[in-house]
């Protein structure tokens, strides 16, 4: 494990919801851990009238109410020694050249920087820009890392725009487009699972595999993101970020080293393969829908028009399915279905290959009357698990089988160590100057390419959109994009 070099981590819009939940808590468990490099500080930047200890104590209570019990208070004590506070309004441009001052006139801060963008995306570019005009990008004594996330965009023209204002202050090597999916450890162990085994390379190809499905479903609404949501919608939330992030996973072809940009070039060419989706064509490759009222358990769940915020005529997606083609040696003519849903019947995310039959009906004399497939399921969250299913006879008189389902160890492992979560993984990588699971500008250039169509055509179609309860597993008409009757929705790790 190499040495990391201390620097100042500081976050933008630190009061809000991502750095109460996901970025200090993240922090103070790589402390607990011992993961953190010496001399670490971490400034948090904010409007309220705070200083350094009422700051401190407003964290204790974030990890307290996160954390709980597991809580350690000698740990606590030192991290909380190495978080600041610096009062600042970032729509005032007096905020960071004081903010400069305070950086780097502190002896004991480092003279790395990274800047965490917590914040709106609108906001990105003028945080950016300000922090150039104070030469808080340039690397005279130290390097400069500036973390965004996610939506890089609203369309590919906006996400265009955002990459040249971004990059007229910051070389691509200082930009870390952050998609927390590729922190998490299923995600990363897809990437081993194919280049690490020789096992499955040879079927991993359009003459054994069937079709490939990456779903992400959700129980939950809404919740608070209303304003958010609306805008932007399932498609542009979770299809064109996470879960072609994930095809890219499992459709590349293997680096020839495992440096940042040899992997990203991996993941370009397979966006770059995918087949573009014309206007006339986007109703064949693409269904959305908008959950109405139903019952989740033993409660009644509103639907999307009833929720806080959201207007009356509204014709956002929660729901919305995809069915992409890679037109490369390997995918050829290999359909690849993305779904993703809000008020679904499970949380889960997942990726299920389904193989070919057989090519010979060896069995269709017996009592066996339709050999179920074998699939690959990777189980992303909550259970991260990878499982192959199989057919074996069953024991007595005839011929009879039944599916048996094959575990790799990490579906059931607890221990063997500490295991980082997705952001704790990521922060440690941008800390140590690693981009592999960060995304490179043309990796999102191309993301887009391959929605946008789709979104221009279902802008203008904003008189219907189709529904399904709460509760379900979405709306049956989304099985219109599977290209044979024995294609069906993966809706679960069990066997089914």
């Amino acid at each position: 494990m190499s040495v990391l070099e201390p620097c100042v981590f500081t976050i933008f819009g630190s009061t809000g919801h991502l750095s109460r939940t996901k970025l200090l808590p993240s922090l103070y468990h790589l402390e607990a851990e011992n993961r953190l490099p010496a001399g670490i500080a971490i400034v948090c930047v904010g409007r309220k009238p705070w200083d350094d200890e009422t700051w401190r104590k407003e964290v204790t209570r974030w990890l307290e109410e996160r954390i709980g019990n597991n809580l350690d208070a000698s740990c606590l004590a030192r991290f909380l020694g190495k978080v600041f506070y610096f009062l600042g309004d970032i729509e005032e441009v007096e905020t960071f050249r004081l903010l400069k001052e305070y950086l780097e006139k502190n002896p004991s801060f480092p003279s790395n920087f990274v800047f965490y963008l917590s914040l709106p995306p609108t906001e990105y570019k003028m945080v950016a820009q300000r922090l150039a005009l104070n030469d808080l990008n340039k690397e005279n004594n130290g390097w400069r890392r500036l973390v965004i996330e996610k939506p890089f965009g609203y369309d590919l023209e906006d996400a265009c725009t955002l990459d040249h204002s971004l990059r007229l202050n910051f070389s691509e090597q200082q930009l870390y487009r952050i998609d927390h999916y590729l922190g998490k450890e299923t995600v990363q162990n897809v990437f081993v699972f194919r280049f690490a085994n020789l096992l499955l390379e040879p079927m991993w190809n359009r003459n054994y595999i069937d079709h490939v499905q990456i779903t992400h479903a959700e129980v939950a609404g809404i919740e608070d993101r209303a304003e958010f949501y609306d805008s932007a919608g399932a498609l542009r939330d979770m299809i064109q970020s996470h879960l072609l992030q994930l095809l890219t996973l499992v459709a590349m072809e293997p680096p020839p080293n495992l440096d940042a940009e040899s992997i990203r070039d991996e993941k370009v060419k397979v966006l770059k393969s995918i087949r573009p989706i014309t206007k006339n064509a986007v109703h064949a490759h693409s269904f959305r829908a908008q959950y109405g009222r139903g019952r989740i358990g033993n409660d009644n769940i509103p639907g999307y028009l009833d929720e806080k915020s959201i207007p009356n005529q509204s014709t956002t997606e929660t729901f919305a399915a995809i069915k992409l083609y890679i037109d490369n040696w390997r995918w050829r003519n290999v359909p690849f279905y993305l779904r993703t849903g809000k008020r679904l019947a499970e949380s889960h995310s997942m990726i299920s290959i389904r193989f070919r039959h057989p090519p010979q009906q060896l069995f269709r004399e017996t009592q066996i009357q339709e050999i179920a497939p074998n699939w690959l399921l990777l189980g992303i969250q909550p259970e991260q698990c990878i499982r192959a299913e199989l057919q074996v006879r069953e024991p007595g008189i005839g011929m009879r089988t039944r599916t048996t389902q094959l575990d790799a160890s990490t579906c059931s492992t607890t221990g063997g160590g500490y295991h980082l979560d997705a952001y704790e993984a990521l922060l440690l990588d941008v800390i140590e100057g690693d981009h592999s699971q960060y995304l490179r500008s043309d990796e999102v250039n191309w993301a887009w390419r391959v929605v946008d169509p789709i979104l221009k055509v279902w802008a203008v179609e904003r008189d219907f959109i189709p529904t399904y309860p709460a509760g379900s597993w979405g709306p049956q008409e989304a099985n219109r994009l599977f290209e044979k009757e024995s294609q069906t929705w993966r809706n679960n790790l069990a066997s089914e």
